[in-house]
Order: C-alpha cells, then structure tokens, then sequence
C-alpha cells in the first residue's frame, strides 16, 4: 500500500479523528447481532490510547437519511466498545457543535470520545465543504479506518482529508493489502467464486478479473442468467435481458482465455419466491418451468470443491442462494465450510458472503474476511476508493 498510515505519524498529545466502520447489524431493542466490525478496529483505537492520543471516533449507522432516528443512536456501540477495549468510551449527542467541541476540549491522552450518527445530518453523505470543516476543526489528525465506507465520497471520508494530515489506519491497510495480494499477485491456480442476484451488478469484477483467473464459478441468482444464455429452462427466475448478453460475452471471453468456467450442476427450486416455500433439488436439465431458481444443490458444492481443491487462490464474493432467506442459505454454508477446510489462500470480499463465513464460526479458518462488501467489490472491480485516494501517500 502506497499510502501513509498512523505509524507515519506523530500522535501524542494530538487530538486524532478516527473514522470507523460501527454499522453493526441490530437486532430488537438495539441489540447488536454482530460486532465484528467493532472487534475489526481495535487495533488502531488501542494504537491511539497507547500513544497518548485524545482519540475521536466517528462512524454512521443504518440510513437514517439524514434524520435523527432514535434507534440509530451509537450509544449501544459505544458500551460494546468499552467493554471490548476495557477502557472507558464517552458518548455525546451529536457529531459537530458547541456540545461536541467542549467535550472535545475536555479530553486528555488516551481518552476516547465517539461522535453521534454522522447520518443524522443529510451533509455528511453530500459531502458538504461546511459539513466536513466542522468534523475537521475537532481535531489535528485524520485516520480513516472504515474500509467499509471507503467507496463513498462522503464528508467523513474524503472531505476531512482537505483540511487535515490524513492517513490510514491498520484495518485499512490490512484489507488493501490482503485484496490487493489475491487479486494481483495471486498464487495458481487462482479461483473466483461470483454469486449474488445480477450479472450487471458484477459486471466490473467479471471484467476486471478474467485476465487474471484460472476458473470461475458461477453460483446465486447469477447462475440463472447464464444458465439461460446457454438454453436451460431458469422457470420464472428473474433474467434481464441486458444480462444474457452479457453473460454471453463473459462466457465467451473465458472459453478464448482458455479460462475454466463453471456452473452448477443441480439447483434448489421452489415454486414460490418466499421463506417458507415448499422447495425440492434438481438437475439443470429439469427446472420446472413454474419455479423459482434459490439455490445451489449440494451436487454444484462438491463439484465446485473438486476444482477448489487444487487452487492456491480463492476469492468468493456473493452468496450461492437466496440468503436472506434461511431454507435457502445451504448451498451458501456448505460452500463457506469446504473453503475453511482448504489448505490455500481463501479471501471472503465482504457483504452477505463475510455474515454467512462469521456466523458459521469459520472467519478465523479463511486468510481474510473483508469487512467491507461494497468498498471490496470497488476494489476487485479494479476501481480507485475515494476514501483511500483522499488520503497522503508514502512519498509525502
């Protein structure tokens, strides 16, 4: 990574503005389902309290578009950050303002101070000049540590770093170089595993990545389009018609490359697009024409397996099903456990594909698990991230 990270600079005494990733997930009464993310940045944060830093955290949390959302609040963050860090983690009402600059003053080495929702103003995700001056009179220093929120333009990612030193925290930096690792400098064979519902939504990494693999597997919502573009029956599954083209243009890219691309071989089918529906698995050639395609069969995980077992690379990015859907997440864990089995170099981008790895127990069994969904399909897309283009490069 060519950028400066906090390591390159001096940060005691300082007041450092730390933007983190806390969009948790919550469950009733503001429980948090998963605090990964939490666990994911302390590093920095323990960095920071050791070096006498007076550290300021900053993170959004749901969509509250630009409203104050009560549920939304970070208070709950906060206390699980507390407890994870064992250090005491003051909360204050809102991100900028007269309440927020005295608490700032107040502030001595080595406390830490987390901002309110910076989405329950509507500047922060335009980027508002004033908006981002405000965040930035808080302190001496910017870290951005939110790899998840590096692919947005907003205030507290690219707009601080025009009014303060800004460089990169440890989390940022491991997940750069960890996709950016088994992306360009793969060991081979090298394998890309694309699930997820559209093949337009994917067609950046497709692109981006068929000069670099050795197979691809195609598996979610995805399958159908291509499944179709080679005359199978997909029943009543969702196929644009812009994404059978394109899927034919992938899939001829790949037979010229000499690229191994691969779709399941039998899939789970249902007659309704609902949780409970009455569902049954079946080969390729025998998709009834009244059914709903939601998820890979357990024959498409073996086979699948058989080709991973010889590959030193794996990326996977996108869910093999329905996910949202728990009858329909099977294909999904089975593939998340023959990939935690693997002896070889297994990175999960992040999104539903990094919940299903975590929930299962298995994200301590692959090399790297990306917090960021969004912000690694940019990346393994071969696109520039705002948040981390805004920030000091090495030379400087």
């Amino acid at each position: 990574m060519n950028k400066q990270t906090v390591k390159d600079i001096e940060v005691k005494g300082k007041k450092v503005l730390v933007r983190v990733d806390f969009n948790v997930p919550l469950g009733d009464k503001g429980a948090i389902l998963d605090d990964s993310r939490i666990w994911a940045v302390l590093p920095t944060i323990k960095y920071l309290i050791a070096g006498g830093a007076k550290v300021i955290l900053c993170s959004h949390l749901g969509r509250p578009k630009g409203k104050i959302v009560a549920e939304l609040r970070l208070a709950p963050v906060g206390q699980r950050l507390s407890e994870l860090l064992r250090h005491p983690v003051t909360c204050v009402g809102d991100c900028i303002g007269a309440e927020v600059e005295k608490e700032v003053t107040r502030l001595k080495e080595g406390e830490v101070l987390l901002l309110e929702n910076l989405r329950f103003h509507p500047e922060e995700e335009s980027n508002d000049a004033e908006f981002a001056r405000s965040l930035a009179w808080l302190a001496d220093v910017f870290v951005n540590d939110a790899f998840g929120a590096a692919h947005r333009a907003h205030a507290s990612t690219v707009g601080v770093a025009e009014y303060l030193p800004a460089v990169a925290g440890f989390l940022l930096e491991k997940e750069l170089e960890a996709l950016g690792q088994a992306l360009n400098g793969p060991a081979h064979p090298f394998a890309i595993i694309i699930g997820g519902a559209k093949v337009s939504d994917k067609i950046g990494l497709l692109q981006n990545i068929l000069d670099r693999v050795d197979f691809l597997l195609i598996g979610g919502g995805m399958c159908c389009t291509f499944l179709k573009a080679k005359g199978y029956e997909v029943g009543r599954s969702p196929v644009a018609e812009e994404d059978l083209a394109l899927a034919q243009q992938v899939m001829e890219k790949a037979a010229a490359k000499g690229i191994n691309l691969l779709l399941p071989s039998d899939v789970v089918v249902a007659g309704e697009f609902a949780a409970d529906a009455l569902f049954k698995t079946v080969l390729i050639t025998e998709i009834p024409s009244d059914c709903y395609i939601m998820d890979i069969g357990l024959e498409s995980v073996e086979h699948f397996g058989a080709v991973l077992l010889s590959c030193e690379t794996i990326i996977w990015n996108g869910p093999m099903g329905v996910f949202e859907f728990p009858a329909f997440q099977t294909g999904t864990k089975a593939l998340a456990k023959l990939l935690a089995s693997l002896d070889a170099t297994t990175v999960i981008g992040g999104g539903s594909t990094a919940e299903a790895v975590t929930a299962l127990g298995l994200a301590e069994k692959m090399t790297h698990v990306s917090t960021g969904g969004g912000a690694a399909l940019r990346f393994l897309e071969g696109r520039a991230l705002p948040g981390v283009a805004a920030l000091r490069d090495k030379e400087n």
